[in-house]
């Protein structure tokens, strides 16, 4: 079941900050934040190889993956998307920032403009979310979206869904 369908890929305008697609020529400034099934890229030519990975799980309707783009410079500064359960009418929503750009925001920006999108274009009945119980930035900012804990897993992982749908 693909919950959205669309000729082009969606491109998400905020205030400050746009979702896009990751294009060949963001990659040399991503590889710290290129991940595919929780392996890290370690040179372009492998994040290049995991972009089209995940273009074509897009394509196929299993997940969205977008850059996370500062309006007035122009630059990626982050990365987000929904990367599974899609087919059932939810998404889990992921997210990643360059090590550069923390504290500033961004996430927070870029996490919304997702969530009005999961929401209002894509029709998703639940979002979700997991992250370690140690990393307390991904915690705050769950919370500061109106996720709530709903599970603690033997995996040193807390998952989160999103209130107030």
């Amino acid at each position: 079941m693909k919950l959205f369908q669309h000729n082009n890929f969606p491109n998400v305008t905020g205030s400050r900050v746009s979702l896009r697609q990751i294009l060949d020529t963001d990659l040399g400034d991503l590889i710290e934040i290129s991940f595919y099934d929780a392996v890290q890229a370690k040179t372009v030519q492998q994040a290049a190889e995991m972009q089209t990975k995940i273009n074509q799980d897009y394509k196929d309707g299993n997940s969205i993956h977008w850059g996370i783009v500062d309006n007035t410079s122009g630059k990626i500064v982050g990365t987000c998307g929904y990367y599974r359960g899609l087919d059932k009418g939810e998404g889990e929503l992921g997210c990643v920032l360059l090590s550069k750009y923390y504290g500033q925001g961004y996430m927070t920006d870029g996490m919304l403009l997702a969530i009005d999108f999961g929401l209002n274009h894509m029709g998703l009945k639940r979002i979700w979310a997991a992250t370690s119980k140690q990393n307390d930035p991904a915690i705050k900012l769950l919370e500061r979206l109106n996720f709530v804990k709903i599970a603690e897993t033997d995996h040193d992982e807390i998952e989160y869904e999103l209130r107030n749908l």
